[in-house]
C-alpha cells in the first residue's frame, strides 16, 4: 500500500515540470544550431583579421560540423549508457570554455582547432536533449508538440546565427560570436539539475572504439574529397578520399550488424519511415546552410549592408521557419507526413528558383523572400521528419535514434558548406580579374575570397581597387546560378524520395 502513493506523488511532479525542462533544454540547442550559422556573417572580418586561405576559411566553417556529425552516434550512445543529463551537463561545460578560447584566436589554424573542440563538445549536448524530450513527454500529441518546439529552435536558431553575429559584430570584435555561449549555458547548468530529470537505457551497448574511429573515417575523408574536388576536380587525392570513405562506411555497417549490441542499429534503416525521415532531415538542412553561406557574404560584401543591415534583412526567413515548424502539428493530423514533408522540401525547391534569378539579377528583395520560402520549407520538413524518426524506435533508444536525426542535421550542414560552399569558391577563383597594379603578396589574398578581395581593393584604393572589387563581386555572383541549380535538382529528388519512403507513415 505505501508504493501506490510514492507512484502518484512521482509521477505528477515530473508531469509538472515537463514543459519547464523542455524550456531549459532549448538553451544548449538555440546555442548550437546557432553557432552553426552565426559564423557566416563573421567570415569578413575574421578574413581581414587572420587572412586564411581559401580552404582555411571553408575549414574554420566545415571543421565544428564535421566534428559534430562524426560522434553525435557515439555520444549518444554514451548518453544511454552513463546518463542523458550527466552527459548534458559536462558538454555544456565544455563547451563555455572551449568558447572562450575561440574568441581569442589569434590565427586561423588556433579557431579550426577551437572549431574543431566545440563541435566535440557539441556532439555531447545535442543527442540528450532529443532523447531526454522523449523520455519526458510520454503522450504522442505532447511529444509531437515538444519536438515541434525543439525543431523550430534548432531550425529557427540556425537562421538566427545571422542576425546575432549581426549584432554582435556591429558593436564588438569577431570574437565575440563565441562568447555568447557564456550567458546562455552558465544559468542552464545550474538550472538543468533542478528541472531536467535523468534517464538512460537500462541495458546499454559496451563501448565501441573500433566503431567511433569508423565514423569518423568516414565522414572525414567524404567531406575533404567533396572540398577537393570542387577545388581541383577528380584526381588521386579525390579518388583516395572516396575510396577510405567506401570502405570504412561499409565496415561500420557490417561491424554493426554483427555486434549483438551495437553502436547504431543499422537495422533501423530498414524501416522506410525511418530511412526516409533521416534523408528528409539532411537535406533540408543542407538547402538551409548553403543558402545561408552565400547570402550572408552577397548581403555585406556585394550590396553593400552592415552586419546588423544583413542579419536584420533575414528576420523575416526566421520568423517563417519558426511559425512552419509550430503551426505543421495540427497540419499533419488531417495530412498524410509523407505529403506534409514533401511539400515542405517542393517549397525549399522553388526558394532555390527564386535565389537562382535573385542572385544573378542583384536584388536583395528576392534573396529575402528566397529566404522566407526555404524557412516555410525546413520548418515544416523538420519538425515532421523528426517526429517520424523518434517513434520508430522504443523510448529507452531514444539516444541512439536523436544521434541519427542530429547526424542527419549536421552532415546536411557540412554537404551544404562543403558542396554548394567549394562550388561558389571554384567559381570565384575561376573568374576573379586581378589587375596588374595589385602587389603580388596580396594577389593570393584576393584570388581566394571575396572577403580578401574587398580587403585588398580597400586598401588599394583608386580605379585599380575599383576594378578588382567589381570583378570580385561579379565573379562570386557568376556562381549563384550553378548553386542553386544543384539545389532546385537536389529538393525536387528529395521530393520524390518522401513520397515513395514516407507513404507508410501515419499521422
Amino acid at each position: 500500500m505505501p508504493i501506490a502513493p510514492k507512484r502518484r506523488t512521482e509521477r505528477p511532479a515530473l508531469h509538472d515540470r515537463r514543459w519547464l525542462a523542455l524550456a531549459a533544454l532549448m538553451s544548449p540547442v538555440l546555442l548550437v544550431s546557432v553557432d552553426n550559422t552565426v559564423l557566416s556573417f563573421a567570415l569578413p572580418p575574421i578574413s581581414a583579421a587572420l587572412n586564411p586561405t581559401g580552404t582555411q576559411l571553408l575549414w574554420i566553417v566545415d571543421i565544428y560540423s564535421l566534428v559534430l556529425a562524426g560522434l553525435l552516434v557515439p555520444m549518444g550512445s554514451f548518453g544511454d549508457r552513463m546518463g542523458r543529463r550527466r552527459l548534458l551537463m559536462i558538454g555544456a561545460t565544455g563547451f563555455t570554455v572551449i568558447s572562450v578560447a575561440a574568441a581569442f584566436a589569434p590565427s586561423a589554424a588556433w579557431l579550426i582547432t577551437a572549431r574543431a573542440a566545440m563541435g566535440l563538445f557539441g556532439s555531447v549536448l545535442m543527442p540528450a536533449t532529443l532523447s531526454l524530450i522523449r523520455n519526458i513527454f510520454i503522450d504522442p500529441n505532447e511529444r509531437r508538440k515538444a519536438i515541434a518546439i525543439w525543431a523550430s529552435g534548432f531550425s529557427g536558431g540556425a537562421a538566427l546565427g545571422p542576425i546575432v553575429g549581426g549584432f554582435l559584430l556591429e558593436h564588438f570584435y569577431w570574437g565575440s560570436i563565441f562568447l555568447m555561449a557564456v550567458p546562455m549555458l552558465v544559468p542552464f547548468l545550474i538550472f538543468a539539475r533542478l528541472l531536467i530529470p535523468e534517464s538512460r537505457d537500462p541495458h546499454p551497448s559496451p563501448i565501441d572504439i573500433t566503431s567511433i574511429v569508423l565514423v569518423m573515417a568516414t565522414m572525414t575523408p567524404l567531406v575533404y574529397g567533396i572540398k577537393s574536388f570542387a577545388s581541383h576536380g577528380l584526381g588521386t587525392a579525390v579518388i583516395i578520399c572516396f575510396a577510405v570513405t567506401v570502405l570504412a562506411g561499409v565496415w561500420f555497417v557490417r561491424r554493426q550488424l554483427r555486434r549483438p549490441d551495437p553502436m547504431l542499429d543499422v537495422r533501423l534503416f530498414t524501416n522506410s519511415v525511418f530511412s526516409g525521415a533521416v534523408g528528409s532531415n539532411l537535406l533540408s538542412v543542407f538547402s538551409l546552410v548553403g543558402f545561408l553561406y552565400f547570402v550572408s557574404q552577397h548581403l555585406q560584401l556585394i550590396s553593400g549592408m552592415t552586419p546588423m543591415e544583413a542579419g536584420v534583412a533575414l528576420i523575416p526567413g526566421l520568423g517563417a521557419t519558426i511559425v512552419a515548424g509550430l503551426a505543421v502539428v495540427p497540419v499533419v493530423r488531417r495530412f498524410k507526413p509523407a505529403h506534409v514533408v514533401a511539400t515542405g522540401l517542393f517549397l525549399n525547391a522553388i526558394g532555390f528558383g527564386v535565389m537562382f534569378f535573385a542572385g544573378p539579377a542583384g536584388s536583395d528583395a528576392g534573396l529575402i523572400l528566397a529566404f522566407v520560402i526555404l524557412g516555410i520549407g525546413i520548418g515544416s520538413a523538420e519538425t515532421i521528419s523528426n517526429d517520424l524518426i523518434l517513434d520508430a524506435v522504443p523510448a529507452h533508444k531514444a539516444g541512439s535514434a536523436s544521434a541519427i536525426s542530429e547526424t542527419a542535421y549536421e552532415t546536411g550542414a557540412v554537404l551544404g558548406t562543403a558542396v554548394l560552399g567549394s562550388i561558389l569558391n571554384a567559381t570565384y577563383r575561376a573568374n576573379v580579374s586581378i589587375p596588374d597594379e595589385v602587389p603580388e603578396t596580396s594577389r593570393d589574398a584576393a584570388r581566394e575570397t571575396l572577403g580578401g578581395a574587398t580587403d585588398v581593393a580597400a586598401h588599394l584604393g583608386g580605379p585599380a581597387g575599383e576594378s578588382l572589387l567589381h570583378s570580385a563581386r561579379a565573379a562570386f555572383d557568376s556562381g549563384v546560378g550553378i548553386t542553386s541549380g544543384i539545389g532546385v535538382v537536389l529538393m525536387l529528388g528529395a521530393v520524390l524520395m518522401a513520397l515513395r519512403t514516407l507513404r507508410d507513415a501515419k499521422s
